[in-house]
């Protein structure tokens, strides 16, 4: 035995002796078994630390395809909306319930032995191959491009312009240039994704827009991965169409759906491809050879669940129907509170989200890194001042098109306290009122008149708000004759119970 071997044998043995003490110890004068753990793991990892190998080089690179792919808007908002007290209205987890009979079904299936085990597994495939291109619309499901790229595929982006140069009033207003989407095909196109209803704007595309991706699809014999997990949250005056319907389109489409979406139960973590059996055997390899199957009583309770709704389908207590008419009155309520704070909103046609324009508010931000872009440094903002969350656009966009999304942040309102019939039920305690001045804050507010105090130009006034307008008092009372329309711009939030 080599010297530098011999030494090496001494030190192992030498720290098993320490730590097999240091183990004992732990478990004559440590009482509580999370406290011991912790003990040990640290020990080891001390062990593993100062051993010969974990000092060695490690030759080992990432593979460049998930280089710069590890920033991610919901891990950096996620964890600065943590806390209770701000109200998260980013995020697209509903805090609704799901219909009972979906809990019900889960319960029953839980209670058969069988139906705890694993059951057969399919899932998502890798239909490109390096140097393919997917092009992608914008703003976009932010992990789109991080799975086009980690597929070894290059994103090709195409940004929805507003056609009523910016001043949108809703989703339709939001179209893809045919002439640019044209350009944007070529013999290395591999796929295109389409969501619709979209996210974030809540577009629901028109048979006449989805005929133009067809065509194009057609011709250049491209797939289309159409994410559809919004299909059944479409509000009057429109409707869903899946584009695997067109013709010539189910032999090239392969179409998702989401369970957290349809029934929101965002936690169970279910969704579904549904495709030409040539696209879907590829998908069920990858799956089976990767996560190989997905919870069984999950899956079988959501089957029962939809059988249910599957036999009522033309009854409008049907989950599929009731669900968006409860969210179409959501919708409008926060349209209304923003407009009539004086900022634009664009009123989605599907979906749970709601973008804004917030640029015209005169909001210092000179705090907040300076790097980011303007929506990021809001709602950073946003969160810190207000306790409010929301999710800045940009997120959702690739890096040419940044600066013409990102005097939007979007907004999620499948929320209870949004919800009409529950205003004041938990009292001004859960009012939260949010008005922007340069300079202000907003302390306080009351049931149907809303009092906000506000600091404008460091002397003290008081502002009341009613249905008709904002109005401003002077410092001396509260007459009528002192009330002042205010001239500077307002930005007003009710959240109210």
């Amino acid at each position: 035995m080599c010297r530098n071997s011999f030494l090496e044998s001494v030190r192992f043995f030498r720290s098993l002796i320490y730590y097999a003490g240091m183990f004992l110890a732990s478990r004559n004068f440590c009482c509580h078994g999370i406290r011991t753990c912790q003990l040990r793991t640290d020990l080891l990892s001390r062990s593993i630390k100062h051993s010969t190998s974990a000092t060695m080089p490690f030759r080992h690179k990432n593979t460049r395809r998930i280089e710069g792919l590890d920033s991610n808007v919901w891990v950096e908002f996620t964890k600065v909306a943590a806390d209770p007290s701000i109200v998260n209205l980013g995020q697209g987890l509903p805090d609704i319930s799901p219909p009972s009979y979906v809990k019900e079904e889960l319960a029953k299936v839980a209670a058969v032995d069988r139906l705890n085990q694993y059951t057969r597994g399919f899932g998502h495939p890798s239909l490109v191959k390096e140097g393919d291109e997917v092009i992608i619309i914008e703003p976009f499901y932010d992990c789109y491009e991080p799975m086009v790229k980690m597929a070894g595929a290059k994103p090709v982006f195409i940004p929805l312009r507003c056609k009523n140069d910016g001043n949108s009033a809703s989703s339709a207003d939001w179209v893809l240039d045919p002439a640019e989407l044209a350009n944007k095909f070529n013999s290395k196109t591999k796929a295109i994704i389409l969501n619709t209803p979209h996210n974030p704007i809540g577009k629901v595309f028109t048979r006449e827009e989805l005929q133009v991706i067809a065509d194009l699809c057609i011709k250049h014999d491209t797939l289309c991965i159409s994410d559809e997990v919004y299909e059944w949250l479409v509000y009057k005056g429109k409707k869903h169409i899946k584009i695997a319907t067109l013709p010539g389109m189910w032999e090239r489409t392969v179409t998702i759906g989401s369970a957290g979406k349809t029934y929101s139960v965002t936690g169970w973590k279910l969704g579904w491809s549904i495709g030409p059996e040539y696209l879907i055997k590829h998908l069920q390899v990858v799956h089976q050879n990767t996560l190989y199957t997905c919870p069984t009583p999950l899956q079988e309770a959501l089957a029962q669940a939809f059988w249910i709704d599957y036999k009522r389908m033309d009854d409008p207590d049907c989950y599929f129907h009731s669900l968006s008419r409860e969210l179409e009155s959501k919708r409008d309520r926060m349209a209304q509170l923003l407009k009539e704070a004086g900022l634009k909103p664009v009123v989605p046609d599907g979906g749970y989200f709601m973008i804004v324009d917030v640029s015209m508010l005169n909001v210092d931000l000179s705090d907040v890194d300076e790097k980011q872009p303007y929506d990021y440094k809001f709602v950073k903002w946003m969160i810190a001042s207000k306790k409010l969350s929301a999710i800045p656009l940009s997120a959702f966009c690739g890096p040419e098109t940044k600066k013409q999304f990102e005097k939007y942040i979007r907004f999620c309102f499948i929320k209870v306290n949004l919800c009409p019939e529950n205003q004041f039920r938990k009292g001004i305690c859960k009012t939260l009122t949010i008005a922007f001045f340069p300079g202000s804050l907003v302390l306080k507010a009351f049931r149907n008149i809303k009092l906000v105090w506000c600091k404008i130009q460091h002397k003290v006034s008081s502002i009341v708000i009613f249905s008709e307008g904002l109005y401003a008092i002077s410092e001396g009372g509260m007459a009528k004759e002192n009330w002042q329309k205010t001239t500077g711009w307002v930005a007003l939030l009710s959240l109210l119970y």
